[in-house]
């Protein structure tokens, strides 16, 4: 049985959506599914209790690394997939994320050549949304959208999916925010593989101010990471050049507000500390329960 765990924090806003999708799709077969509602003050396990066959724990801290291992704990199944509270993924394209690391169809397409079986982590393809977003904002993601780091990687797409195997190659979850990041330096290029049939919708930020301060908060949790995991793939500061602008010229307008954002979000990092915290950006939660 596929598990699917997913840390929330103050989602009531988004969680049904979330879950309507895993759990109201019949072809994908049972699924799993552990909501950890942790330090929610609002009705995020009151929403998840909705949905029958959904787990909910609840924890009276607000942590993304201690609800992943609570999820852990409580779920009984692999492939395990990890899922932000506000990522629909159909229980469809949660099979189809399982198939890939068990040597099922889904392995057609997309992702590095495999010469020693299946892949141990898979993750889905991601689609910015986009619409109505200030310019400065569009700017900075047609950036983002091109760097080479988020080819064969884990991290951006709101859903990691992976094997028995997988799962085996670390313990716990470290107490950093950079879940994603921290997956993704487990495995090898090979062993990784993104599922060209199957792509999530991921929200950007409504104002520049917002993407500001998520930027802050990523930038934050990655130091971290970096000065406490070995094997995470080190932050390339000039890849916005070397690998966009200037194979692109024409982008240099939008790469210059990409800099200016990166660089106020480094200011900001600075000036709190760089403390990661369990945060996030409120403006892209838009759903219904």
């Amino acid at each position: 049985m596929v598990s699917v765990v997913i840390a929330a924090h103050n989602e009531a806003r988004v969680i049904g959506r979330c879950l309507a999708a895993l759990t109201t799709d019949g072809d994908a077969g049972p699924l799993d599914i552990t909501v950890v509602a942790n330090g929610c003050p609002d009705a995020t396990a009151a929403v998840a209790r909705t949905h029958a066959g959904v787990r909910v724990v609840e924890l009276d801290v607000a942590s993304k690394p201690a609800a992943l291992n609570a999820g852990d704990a409580a779920a009984v199944g692999f492939p395990r997939i990890y899922l932000d509270a506000d990522i629909v993924l159909s229980g469809a394209d949660a099979g189809r994320l399982a198939a890939a690391l068990t040597g099922g169809p889904a392995l057609t397409g997309g992702g590095p050549a495999l010469t020693g079986g299946p892949p141990l982590a898979a993750v889905p393809g991601r689609r910015l949304v986009l619409t109505g977003r200030p310019l400065l904002v569009r700017a900075y993601y047609t950036i983002q959208a091109r760097l080479p780091a988020f080819q064969g990687a884990l991290f951006g797409r709101g859903a990691v999916a992976v094997s028995a195997a997988g799962r085996a190659r670390f313990d716990r979850f470290p107490d950093v925010m950079a879940d994603d990041l921290f997956l993704d330096s487990r495995f090898d290029p090979a062993e990784k593989r993104e599922v060209a049939a199957v792509r999530v919708p991921v929200a950007t930020p409504l104002r520049t101010a917002d993407l500001v301060r998520r930027l802050a908060r990523v930038r934050a949790g990655n130091a971290r990471l970096r000065t406490t995991t070995t094997g995470v793939r080190p932050a390339r500061r000039a890849a916005w050049l070397r690998h966009v602008v200037l194979r692109r010229p024409w982008l240099a307008p939008a790469a210059a507000c990409y800099v200016g954002l990166t660089v106020a979000a480094a200011v900001l990092a600075r000036r709190q500390g760089g403390a990661a915290v369990w945060g996030r950006d409120e403006s892209s939660r838009v759903g219904s329960r």
